[in-house]
C-alpha cells in the first residue's frame, strides 16, 4: 500500500468524487479511478459503493479513511521533523483531572510561547482510558499517576505529588480511618488511582468505607467535603487554587499512601520531538517550584 494511493483515496473522499479529486490532484479521471481500483485489489475489499456516478464509502472504506488520515499526517510530520529541529504539528496530551487543573496552566502557556508551531490539544479523563488512547495513538502522550504497568510505554517522572486527607474544618486529627467522624468517601470514578489509594488506606486500617459519592471535579469534591458530607484524598497541589481552603482541615498520610509520582507516558518507538520538548518545559516549570525529581 503506497502513500500516493492513500493520498488519492483520501482526496476522493474529501472532494466527494473522482471528477473533483482529479481536478484537485491535476490528474486524469481515468488515472484516479485506476489507482482506486489498484488499492482495492491490494486490500481485497471494496472501498466505495457505486450508485451510478455517485460514490459512498463502504464499511471497509470508512475504516481505511481514519488510518489514511493518520498515516499521511504522520508522514508529513516526519518530513517536517527531518527538515526542522523545531517541533510543529498537533500534540494531543491527556491528563488526569487534578494534574490538568493544578499543574498544567503555567507550563502549557510557556510551551505555547516557546513552540508556536505546535497546536496543543488537552484532554482529561480516566487514567485507564488515557493509557488506552496513547496505545491506540489517539493521544501522543498523557500524564498519569503510578502504577503504569504496560511495557509498550516510555515513561518519565514529572511530578512528585503529596496526597492528603481533607475533611471539614472542625474535624479532629486524622491518623487512621478509625479517627473519621464520617466514613463517606468523596471521589472520582473507580479508575482514579487516588480513589484506589484511599480505599487501600481504609483496608490497611481494617475499616470499611461507608458510602462512596462519585463526583466529576475536584471543585465539587472539595465543596462537598467543606459542608461535612465526607472526606477525600487529593493532591496537595489542588488546594493551592481552592478559594475556600479555610473551610477544610488537611491531614497528612504515611509515605506509602501519601506520595505518588505523576509520569509523562508515550508510545515506545514513536516520533518524540514534540514530546521531548513538552517534557523539557514541564520539568523546567516544576524545578522552579520544587527540588529536582529523581526518576526512581
Amino acid at each position: 500500500m503506497e502513500f500516493s494511493d492513500l493520498q488519492i483515496f483520501r482526496t476522493v473522499v474529501r472532494t466527494g468524487g473522482v471528477v473533483r479529486a482529479a481536478e484537485t490532484l491535476h490528474r486524469a479521471q481515468s488515472s484516479v479511478t485506476a489507482r482506486i481500483q489498484v488499492l482495492e485489489e491490494k486490500l481485497g475489499v471494496q472501498l466505495f459503493l457505486r450508485e451510478g456516478r455517485r460514490l459512498q464509502l463502504s464499511p471497509a472504506g470508512k475504516i481505511l479513511v481514519g488510518y489514511a488520515d493518520r498515516m499521511l499526517d504522520l508522514a508529513k510530520e516526519a518530513v517536517q521533523a527531518i527538515q526542522s529541529d523545531r517541533p510543529s504539528g498537533v500534540l494531543r496530551l491527556g491528563a488526569m483531572e487534578s494534574t490538568a487543573a493544578a499543574r498544567l496552566p503555567e507550563p502549557l502557556g510557556r510551551f505555547h510561547d516557546r513552540y508556536p508551531d505546535v497546536a496543543l490539544e488537552l484532554y482529561s479523563g480516566d487514567p485507564r482510558e488515557l493509557i488506552k488512547q496513547v496505545l491506540r495513538a489517539d493521544l501522543d502522550a498523557a500524564l498519569i499517576t503510578d502504577p503504569i504497568p504496560d511495557r509498550r510505554l516510555e515513561t518519565l517522572a514529572i511530578y512528585d505529588e503529596e496526597l492528603v486527607i481533607v475533611a471539614e474544618a472542625k474535624h479532629g486529627s486524622i491518623a487512621s480511618p478509625k479517627d473519621l467522624s464520617s466514613k463517606t468517601i468523596l471521589a472520582f470514578h473507580p479508575g482514579c488511582p487516588h480513589r484506589k489509594r484511599l480505599e487501600d488506606w481504609f483496608l490497611r486500617g481494617r475499616v470499611t468505607p461507608g458510602r462512596i459519592v462519585e463526583a466529576g471535579s475536584y471543585h465539587l469534591i472539595l465543596g462537598c467535603v467543606a459542608v461535612g458530607m465526607g472526606i477525600a484524598l487529593i493532591p496537595h497541589s489542588v488546594l493551592d487554587s481552592y478559594a475556600e481552603r479555610d473551610r477544610l482541615s488537611v491531614h497528612p498520610l504515611p509515605a506509602k499512601f501519601g506520595r505518588a509520582k505523576t509520569r509523562l507516558v508515550w508510545l515506545r518507538d514513536t516520533p518524540q520531538t514534540k514530546i521531548l520538548a513538552l517534557s523539557s518545559v514541564l520539568l523546567e516549570s516544576n524545578e522552579t517550584k520544587n527540588a529536582p525529581l529523581d526518576d526512581a
